[in-house]
């Protein structure tokens, strides 16, 4: 078990889930807990060290992320248990919000293979991401929706971030997608995704599946703030034709941008830079679910 202490609340939590395990005749679990310092990898290298037989991992987005980074290409299991604000990749693979009944799906759940990508780019050492990664207008949404406004407001912060961030900089961009000649556009933000729903269910990448073995990337370029209805209408019906809305699908995307721009990783920031590479594992990750 990896939990992120800020997250969860830890006794009861605790106490939920060792019940929960016990129950289904799990020996007494290996519990670790991440640090400042470290969001995971040293938990999720023990755990691949102790040869485990399932990781359970409870936090934000970004807890989960590392550890999946580390557990990519090893065979163990992770059963997600939603812990964070976002939650995404938990929301995409449909498993509860609720621990209670998380953690019932999940243990009594099958097994699913699904893909991991792997992500570099200037002043951004090789990573890998299981939701989205982004440069631009997505990453000042969450850079500006810190975890005070989170903790009160849950996913509701990132709109009003978003609000507050309509009139964020145009940032030009080169976009190679697999071997194709590149395309360069004038945009807010680009999103490249393993899978594509945000919170309240909003399908930013609506064709985005996490064991397709592709990617799927949006550009969003709304040149005023009176565009942003018809845009939103263009996230929420995909036969909408909205033409500050563009998206591309491939194995290999590689998003370079004219000067130096916020990022994300699954919904942390990294640092800024004006590069983003990303290439699809396909089946990298057993997670279990529903």
């Amino acid at each position: 078990m990896i939990v992120n202490p800020v997250k969860v609340d830890g006794d009861e939590f605790r106490s939920t889930v060792q019940k929960a395990l016990a129950d289904r005749g799990f020996t007494e679990p290996l519990w670790l807990e991440t640090t400042a310092d470290d969001a995971g990898s040293a938990m999720a290298r023990r755990a691949i060290d102790d040869h485990v037989d399932l990781v359970l991992v409870a936090g934000g987005d970004g807890t989960v992320r590392v550890v999946c980074a580390e557990l990519a290409r090893t065979a163990i299991p992770v059963a997600v248990l939603p812990g964070g604000t976002g939650n995404l990749l938990a929301r995409n693979l449909g498993i509860p919000l609720e621990l209670e009944e998380a953690l019932t799906v999940l243990l009594d759940g099958p097994e699913r293979r699904i893909d991991s990508v792997r992500v570099e780019g200037d002043q951004l050492p090789a990573d890998r991401f299981m939701v989205m990664a982004g440069l631009g207008l997505d990453a000042a949404i969450i850079d500006d929706a810190p975890d005070e406004l989170k903790k009160h407001l849950g996913w509701a912060a990132y709109v009003i971030s978003t609000l507050k961030n309509l009139n964020h900089p145009f940032v030009r961009v080169r976009i190679t997608v697999d071997d194709r000649p590149p395309v360069r556009r004038r945009a807010r933000t680009v999103v490249i995704g393993n899978v594509g729903t945000l919170q309240a269910n909003i399908p930013l990448l609506p064709d985005a599946v996490p064991d397709d073995g592709l990617l799927d990337l949006v550009v969003l370029a709304p040149r005023r703030i009176s565009h942003w209805p018809r845009l939103a209408l263009g996230l929420v019906i995909k036969s909408w034709r909205e033409r500050h809305l563009e998206r591309f699908t491939g194995r290999r995307i590689e998003v370079r941008a004219d000067r130096a721009v916020r990022r994300q990783l699954d919904g942390d920031t990294v640092s800024d830079g004006a590069t983003l590479v990303a290439e699809v594992d396909p089946s990298a990750l057993v997670v279990r679910v529903p």
